[in-house]
């Protein structure tokens, strides 16, 4: 074999390697967004699991405030189940976006239950509503703390999906799209650190 073919070999054993190595990388970031997910799929379930209870602790209270408590558990049902949507598929923009939305009015609805509960002391002084408040305001900044590290996650990923030359390669291998961030729409509100107070 003459030079150039031995040379011609060698770029092609390069190339493979290369493209190879930009496959595991986007495998890599693909599978740490879909793992921060999981975190934040893990926060939002305990949160889930806490509303119901902090409703049958505030029910004996607010026995003329049946609508409020109702719309509370309807949104935590519709969260659950769009947090099942994007568990499926994280990353996926629909599936994001419906558990933004889903998260949107839960949170719109506790707000509208934190507003009644005020007129209550006796409930405010509550031992359990007490313990389950703080339990829930620790799980928001959970939750808070894991949007992070999935946004982070997606960016990180984008960016390299989108770079050359993984972007030559990307939509071959089966990495064509972008990842969607966890975005929610009151963007104001969610810097502020959440306020549970009963």
């Amino acid at each position: 074999m003459e030079l150039t073919h031995w040379i011609l070999i060698a770029v092609l054993v390069i190339a493979v390697f290369y493209a190879i190595g930009i496959y595991n990388k986007l495998v890599t970031l693909k599978n740490r967004f879909e793992n921060a997910f999981a975190q934040i799929d893990v926060q939002l379930k305990r949160r889930y699991d806490l509303i119901p209870n902090l409703v049958e602790v505030a029910k004996s209270y607010l026995k003329h405030e049946r609508e409020t408590l109702e719309a509370v558990v309807q949104a935590r049902n519709q969260a659950a189940a769009a947090l099942e949507g994007a568990s499926a598929n994280p990353g996926d923009a629909k599936a994001m976006g419906n558990l933004a939305g889903a998260e949107g009015a839960l949170g719109s609805a506790m707000g509208r239950l934190n507003v009644v509960m005020e007129a209550y002391p006796d409930l405010k002084a509550n031992q359990n509503m007490a313990q389950l408040s703080e339990e829930l305001t620790s799980t928001e900044n959970k939750v808070a703390f894991s949007r992070q590290a999935f946004n982070d996650s997606v960016m990180e990923y984008n960016t390299y999906r989108q770079s050359f030359p993984p972007v030559v390669f990307a939509g071959l291998v089966g990495h064509g799209e972008d990842a969607s961030l966890l975005q929610f729409e009151d963007r104001e509100a969610i810097q502020e650190a959440p306020k549970v107070e009963f």
